[in-house]
């Protein structure tokens, strides 16, 4: 939408006024309409963790794009200019306004870790800060340009556009830009309806694919499996199971362990860690006893 609003400034900057389309002016301030909904809903599912986009989401945009069809239609840009830039851009930006607000109250608890000497900006949370300053200075700039020098809202455009370039290039650790906010920003708990399906889909899936016998499995191969985000992974295991990602891999891997030592006695033990999963016989033998409450061997033993 931003490129749109600015490709139309651009155009008007180097076309004669008797040769402009009038439409692309059209298409331009309506473009402009919707930034605003844009950002707010860009940040909104970041800052939430939103893998698809919600049905009320579209439906609010919905309206918002049929609305400002309908006054494309009923009052062409080509034969109300005056309706357009004396009236009806007003309200375009009044919108666009009201939603950067909306954006920044989003954005709180970032602004307010921002601000807080003890605590660090992540590399996406420093990234939405970006995006939406520069949305604040664009459109300051326009708000600007209306009443003094037209030119200064694409000059901004410029700006910002390669500000987030080099923001992007110069970071060491610039994948981790559209990562996964942290969890804290959102809702803790999963609620308990949609935890319990959760729950079992996990399950199942442990028990299909092993994954506890892979010794470098990551959270996000479980995640891409059950097909939701890491974060609600993450979530519903430290908040609804009250267990780290760690415990609950070395849990299916215990009982894994378990299972070989009663049943066969060629492997040894540090073999039975490593088909259980572990990656070293000595966090094999830690974990087996602190989960257990006593060794491998003695474990062993009883099933001789």
């Amino acid at each position: 939408m931003l490129s749109l609003r600015i490709g139309k400034s651009v155009y008007i900057i180097f076309t004669e006024r008797e040769s402009r389309d009038l439409l692309l002016s059209q298409i331009g301030l309506s473009a402009c309409f919707l930034i605003g909904i844009s950002l707010f809903y860009y940040l909104k599912s970041s800052v939430e963790n939103k893998k698809t986009i919600a049905k009320s989401w579209k439906i609010h945009f919905s309206i918002l794009s049929v609305f400002i069809v309908l006054i494309g239609l009923l009052k062409p840009y080509r034969t109300n200019v005056d309706f357009w830039h004396q009236y009806f851009i007003h309200f375009i930006y009044s919108v666009w306004g009201i939603y950067l607000v909306l954006s920044a109250f989003i954005l709180k608890s970032i602004f307010r870790k921002l601000f807080n000497k003890n605590e660090k900006l992540t590399t996406s949370e420093s990234w939405l800060i970006w995006v939406f300053v520069g949305n604040v200075l664009i459109f300051s700039a326009y708000i600007i340009g209306y009443f003094y020098l037209y030119l200064i809202g694409t000059i901004t455009f410029s700006v910002v556009f390669y500000g987030l370039l080099i923001f992007l290039l110069f970071r060491s650790n610039r994948e981790n830009v559209f990562k996964d906010i942290p969890e804290k920003y959102a809702s803790k708990k999963i609620k308990t309806k949609e935890a319990n399906a959760l729950v079992v889909s996990l399950n199942s899936v442990m028990l299909e694919k092993q994954f506890h016998k892979n010794t470098n499995v990551k959270l996000i191969d479980i995640a891409k499996e059950l097909q939701i985000s890491t974060h609600q992974l993450s979530q519903l295991l430290n908040d609804n199971l009250g267990k780290s990602f760690a415990f609950f891999i070395n849990e299916y891997r215990v009982d894994e362990a378990k299972q070989l030592l009663k049943e066969n006695n060629q492997f040894t033990l540090e073999a039975i860690g490593f088909e259980a999963g572990f990656s070293s016989k000595s966090s094999f033998y830690a974990t087996f006893k602190k989960n257990v409450g006593q060794t491998p061997s003695a474990f062993k033993k009883q099933y001789q």
